[in-house]
């Protein structure tokens, strides 16, 4: 069953990421977060499944999808297998209670997408890069943190730590380089959603460091910033897959938040 397989995929894919980084290799899971970039409108599990299976994957749609672009699918081309959800709504341990009172039921089903080296046709629109000036992601990364009830501020005080992350407060040392000031937002907002709350106590610092820093690296890949650090990513692991995958789903969940508000819709 076409479910099962992914589902597997998906699963042995992770457990070889626990297995590398069991082996101070960090650079796979480098991979996967710039596959999270690439693809921020997936979820974890088929981010997964689509750098498993294609890692140098740059876009993928299904084939319908390809001809609406007026692209087509090369003949032979090799699909990429993902989950698709499905809203059931038939209640099948009730099946006489009454139409539209019913809840739906998510269920998957395995499709096909395509990468779009594998496609001809009208040429894929070009790709806002940013090439190392934010732009306008700035000012919307802001209107997205002020939207968020959190006040924003400047200040010298804080030297030499380039940001500060508080409870409805975050604060940026002044006179950062343009894309300095984005990627430390981008760092202390990502605190400001996933540590200001009840899970702060039950992670370590150095778990909310790299889960910060490594949601900056996925937003700034995303919009093609390159990020000016090098973060150890191996420090997401502490000896437990399920631990690790729990931070990843954080860092993709965030990350997909952040980029929704800042870039164009499509």
């Amino acid at each position: 069953m076409k479910v099962e397989q992914a589902k597997q995929i998906a699963s042995k894919a992770i457990e070889q990421l626990s297995q590398a980084l069991e082996r101070g290799h960090s650079e796979r899971l480098r991979e996967y977060l710039a596959a999270m970039a690439r693809f921020h409108r997936y979820s974890l599990h088929n981010i997964m499944l689509i750098a498993s299976q294609r890692p140098e994957a740059t876009h993928v749609a299904g084939f319908q999808t390809w001809k609406q672009f007026g692209r087509y699918v090369k003949k032979g081309a090799k699909g990429i297998l993902i989950l698709a959800p499905v809203l059931l709504r038939k209640d099948a341990e009730n099946p006489d209670r009454e139409e539209g009172t019913e809840k739906p039921v998510v269920h998957f089903r395995a499709v096909y997408v395509f990468d779009a080296a594998d496609t001809d046709g009208n040429p894929l629109p070009e790709l806002v890069n940013a090439e190392g000036d934010p732009s306008g992601h700035t000012h919307r990364l802001k209107e997205f943190v002020s939207s968020r009830g959190i006040q924003l501020e400047y200040s010298d005080a804080i030297y030499p730590a380039q940001g500060q992350c508080s409870p409805g407060k975050i604060v940026l040392l002044s006179g950062q380089s343009v894309a300095e000031e984005f990627a430390t937002l981008v760092h202390e907002t990502a605190h400001s959603l996933l540590h200001q709350n009840r899970r702060r106590t039950e992670t370590t610092k150095c778990v909310r460091e790299t889960e910060a820093e490594a949601v900056a690296f996925v937003v700034c890949e995303a919009i093609g910033l390159k990020a000016q650090k090098s973060a150890d990513y191996i420090q997401l692991y502490s000896g437990d897959k399920d631990t690790l995958t729990e931070s990843l789903e954080y860092v993709q969940h965030v990350s997909a938040e952040i980029l929704a508000a800042i870039t164009p819709s499509d």
